[in-house]
């Protein structure tokens, strides 16, 4: 009997086991259920009011994420809603408030276990658990009220809205500015110009390309420069060759601001109402982007990988140092924003139309390789590099629409126009056979659309795709000539992205 009694622990050892036993499992508890250890050991009251608002919050988040996910225009009005700047600064001070909250109660657990009768070791084993998890959920806590704060400076500085969700015969036609602030340059001057067409319920996108030096691009009538320039953006100059270019618009809207009263961005609206009447389109929303925004979003996603065919210069030889860096041809390369942004948009023993296709390559390998899982891991990168854009006129409220019109877009093939020579001649073009060249190749792609979707006994050649009111139609005008290089580059079959 005495063997056995000494064997036992003493009472003071158990009660210090207890109590250890006691802290570690009401602080886990408080962790992963706040309140639930002041409803077993503490105050009751409060224990029950922080787990009824928790439940109260689940159950909120739950039905609403269902009906979301179930019924498409509420999933975009939500989204929309949420990526408003209120909403996203009342939630980013909101998880920091609530976070401030979760501590205190999990050092109230570590508490109602009653340290002062834990041992030595006890109490640095509880006190430590209590610590990590309360440093750990604040470091957290922390990053996801910075990135959700990245998201409302973005918000509020990049999605200035004004564009238009009304389709336009069934589709969204977004123009994408790609500028260079660069030194000698006052403000920004768009070098690249592309419009994308997408079809408003496939996703299936058509990219047409303007090269810079386009000339005579004609303004509409209801432009404040068509009076200025009755026919077309043109200079009586003996030396064309840098002169009234279609790049140059922006800085001419920039130049006579006063004919654009109330308008923040004058240079992109000259600029957007010029390629409107040179394509034929009507145009939804615009994006400008700038270099160094370019570089820091390719980084952000972790970089895009690229089929390079030809020898890709990095530098020029009229800068100091000359040409000192290379991409070489070869399948699969991996780059990163700055490898990515000179395949863009090197020119040296290049021309513009080449990089047309490069920039649309580049463009084609974003839209297919980024995923949601690189967009949740990379969050707050993606945020920062994105607040580089110097505005769109997508309001949040489209934000939804745009990205599930992507994302079916991802599985599909994407065509590519680029109007340059011999198709055009930049200083002439004729503009019938640009717009007539916009109509056949969205006609084309809406009649790959049909017979993707359309029962076998109905998907042929010959089948006609079905207008909507007001689309032009495939048919050669007269006034629009037939020319071999009227063609579509199919960008999965030359980027291999």
């Amino acid at each position: 009997m005495s063997q056995n009694a000494s064997a036992l622990p003493s009472p003071m050892a158990r009660s210090e086991g207890i109590a250890l036993r006691r802290g570690v499992v009401l602080t886990l508890f408080s962790a992963l259920l706040p309140g639930s250890a002041q409803v077993v050991a503490g105050n009751r009251r409060l224990g029950r009011w922080v787990l009824r608002v928790i439940l109260v919050v689940i159950a909120l988040v739950l039905v609403v994420g269902l009906l979301a996910l179930l019924i498409a225009p509420l999933r975009n009005l939500l989204l929309g809603f949420l990526l408003g700047p209120i909403p996203l600064r009342v939630i980013q001070w909101g998880v920091l408030a609530w976070t401030i909250v979760w501590i205190g109660l999990i050092v109230d657990a570590w508490r109602l276990a009653n340290s002062r009768v834990m041992s030595t070791a006890g109490k640095l084993i509880s006190g430590t658990l209590a610590l990590a998890l309360a440093a750990g959920g604040g470091a957290a806590a922390v990053a996801v009220s910075r990135s959700v704060g990245s998201l409302a400076g973005l918000s509020d500085s990049v999605l200035v809205g004004g564009g238009s969700n009304k389709t336009n015969a069934g589709r969204f036609n977004v123009l994408l500015l790609g500028g260079d602030a660069g030194k000698g340059r006052e403000g920004l001057r768009p070098d690249s110009m592309t419009v994308a067409s997408i079809d408003a319920e496939t996703g299936r996108t058509v990219l047409f390309s303007l090269p810079r030096n386009l000339q005579k691009a004609p303004f509409p009538a209801d432009s404040p420069l068509h009076k200025l320039y009755p026919n077309g953006y043109y200079c009586h100059v003996k030396d064309l060759s840098d002169a009234c270019m279609l790049n140059g618009i922006y800085t001419l809207g920039v130049t006579h601001k006063k004919l654009f009263p109330g308008d923040k961005n004058p240079g992109v609206t000259a600029t957007q109402s010029a390629i409107e009447e040179t394509l034929g389109l009507k145009i939804n929303y615009w994006a400008m982007v700038d270099l160094a925004g370019f570089q820091k979003l390719i980084d952000a996603v972790g970089g895009i990988t690229l089929d390079v065919g030809v020898r890709v210069p990095m530098g020029s030889k009229e800068t100091k140092g000359g040409i000192k860096e290379w991409i070489e041809p070869g399948k699969n390369q991996h780059m990163d924003g700055r490898h990515a942004l000179w395949f863009a948009r090197s020119r040296e023993g290049s021309t513009d139309y080449a990089r047309m296709i490069r920039q649309k390559c580049v463009m084609n390998a974003m839209l297919k390789q980024l995923n949601p899982t690189t967009v949740f891991t990379r969050f707050s990168e993606i945020a920062d590099a994105s607040g580089q854009i110097v505005a769109t006129s997508l309001p949040a409220a489209d934000v939804g629409t745009m990205i599930e019109l992507a994302a079916k877009a991802k599985s599909l093939p994407m065509a590519s126009v680029s109007f340059a020579p011999p198709m055009i001649v930049t200083w002439d073009p004729d503009l019938a056979l640009i717009r007539q060249t916009v109509a056949d190749t969205i006609a084309a792609s809406e009649q790959a659309d049909i017979r993707a979707t359309a029962p076998p006994q109905t998907a042929s050649p010959s089948a006609t795709a079905t207008k909507a009111p007001g689309t032009p139609s495939s048919k050669p005008t007269k006034t629009a000539k037939t020319s071999k290089t009227n063609k579509t580059d199919n960008l999965d079959s030359i980027c291999k992205a």
